[in-house]
């Protein structure tokens, strides 16, 4: 599991188009994990992306 903290400074003084353009860049290329918003006095602090590796194993049986 990869935990990446996507932002670099104070979310606060950022406009509401560049936080979203933020967010959905968090979202971009997950297929198993979460976007964590973290909310402050209503303003967005951290936008933290949590992506998890599902390793899938073979149900065949390997002959050796």
């Amino acid at each position: 599991m990869a935990a990446h903290d996507t932002s670099s400074d104070d979310t606060k003084d950022f406009p509401p188009a560049q936080l979203a353009r933020r967010i959905f860049h968090a979202l971009e290329g997950i297929r198993y994990g979460a976007v964590e918003i973290t909310v402050h006095d209503g303003r967005i602090v951290q936008i933290e992306r949590k992506e998890k590796l599902r390793l899938e194993v073979s149900h065949k049986t390997r002959s050796d």
